[in-house]
């Protein structure tokens, strides 16, 4: 079931979610017109998308989580969203990485909520000076945590470094639902955070790992990108394998980078390029990460 919360018409998702860093926290008018939609995936879970990463939420007996919060501006239009669901303030905020278009709604959900995360996200947070002492995790883990809640138990699972170096997977323990975070985008080339430890196949590792854990009935949320299946993620699993493949069969041959993205990427691994990362970035990360590793 989606359901609208408000009647004004959506801006684009993906035209809004790279407002990192101060973007985050702008005040301008580039969310007015931004409406939360949300889509429940069973009784006590559902999955919001409005501008920036989607958001997960389990609500019931024992309250509300959310799992990221996208752009700040956004904080309140989440509220009213979680309010037609169920009344209340979230108790707990999970933070899959550390963007802000994944942690903006920090400093209004962390003066009521705990928030949970990887150890590498309160770091960066920390030294990032938009956000309160208030929208910092206050508790971390290496590896991961579970909580028990609403009657389900959801595991946060790091599997290294990928999309960052902090990356989270929430996966529930009946493998009803996992929401991937920024290790997964639906039908694009991923955008991966070199800058912040990132790892293309540390990435690729990563999905492959959690499509081992989940079934073909699993609802996949992805970061960014309409809900999504085990197969969907397979076939995101497919693309990374091969364009990592092409890349090191590329730099065998010791072909630069410029050449590289003159030549483009070959037929049967075009289709996935959108605004943010083409496939001329996508070839860019590639190079980046893997002509700095011993093949």
């Amino acid at each position: 079931m989606t359901k609208l919360i408000s009647a004004i018409p959506c801006v684009s998702l993906l035209g809004c979610c790279f407002l990192l860093g101060n973007g985050a926290f702008a005040t301008d008018d580039r969310f007015a017109n931004v409406e939360i939609v949300s889509q429940q995936l069973s009784p006590n879970t559902y999955m919001f998308t409005g501008s920036g990463g989607n958001i997960g939420v389990s609500a019931g007996q024992d309250g509300i989580i959310i799992i990221d919060n996208q752009f700040a501006p956004l904080a309140g239009k989440i509220s009213a969203a979680l309010h037609t669901i169920q009344p209340g303030l979230p108790r707990y905020v999970v933070n899959t990485h550390y963007h802000g278009d994944h942690t903006g709604g920090n400093n209004t959900f962390g003066v009521s909520s705990t928030i949970f995360a990887h150890s590498n996200v309160l770091k960066r947070l920390a030294n990032n000076d938009k956000y309160t002492q208030s929208a910092l995790p206050s508790i971390t883990y290496e590896q991961g945590t579970s909580i028990h809640f609403n009657g389900d138990i959801l595991h946060l699972i790091h599997l290294g470094a990928g999309h960052t170096d902090g990356d989270s997977v929430v996966l529930w323990d009946d493998k009803s639902v996992v929401h991937m975070g920024d290790l997964f985008f639906k039908d694009k080339w991923p955008y991966v955070d070199l800058e912040a430890g990132g790892s293309v196949k540390g990435y690729r590792d990563s999905v492959a790992n959690i499509i081992n854990r989940i079934d073909n009935d699993t609802k996949v949320i992805p970061g960014h990108g309409s809900l999504a299946t085990k197969n969907d993620l397979i076939r995101f699993k497919h693309i990374l394998d091969g364009s990592i493949n092409w890349m090191e069969s590329q730099l065998i041959k010791a072909k630069s980078l410029e050449t590289l993205k003159q030549d483009g990427l070959p037929e049967n691994l075009q289709g996935w390029g959108w605004n943010f990362i083409s496939d001329e970035r996508w070839i860019e990360t590639l190079y980046q990460d893997l002509s700095s590793k011993k093949l």
